[in-house]
């Protein structure tokens, strides 16, 4: 990344995390009827886990709801009352820790709609979302000619 648009998105780096006590969750052990009612009442597609301690564990979507509610016959939603948020998880899930490298957070953001921070101790910190992410794009897209001169090398064509 070049230096200047890197010292831009690290000023703004601050806004990226999204702090864990504003983040909906839901615990491993929870009954899937109660996951489902959140991830319905919240509007996210997909949440994180934690343990009882607020170590992260993995991320529920409604997807794996919908996949265990799903039968021969049709949909039967008495199965989300007999079944815990760990059995249908997602558990291999890339984590960053802070402080994250901006390089990578991009990268990985192309595949996701947010990234997952822990403490070394695997605490649930908060999470990082494209949203913010490209926010701060749009800022560097429109202001970025106000803090540096720039200056066209030669004619660009795409």
């Amino acid at each position: 990344m070049i230096k200047p648009i890197e010292q831009v998105f690290l000023q703004r780096q601050e806004h990226f995390l999204i702090p864990a006590e504003m983040v909906a969750n839901v615990q491993e052990d929870n009954k899937l009827d109660h996951a489902f009612l959140v991830l319905t009442k919240v509007r996210y597609a997909t949440i994180p886990v934690l343990d009882k301690k607020q170590h992260f564990k993995g991320l529920l979507s409604l997807s794996m709801l919908t996949e265990t509610m799903l039968g021969m016959n049709g949909i039967d939603s008495t199965k989300l009352s007999s079944k815990k948020v760990a059995e249908v998880m997602q558990t291999d899930v890339q984590t960053i820790k802070l402080p994250y490298d901006i390089e990578e957070i991009l990268h990985l953001l192309v595949d996701r709609p947010f990234l997952v921070v822990v403490s070394d101790e695997g605490m649930f910190t908060g999470i990082v979302t494209r949203r913010e992410i490209m926010k701060a794009f749009n800022f560097v897209a429109h202001d970025l000619d106000k803090y540096y001169d720039i200056i066209a090398k030669k004619d660009i064509r795409l």
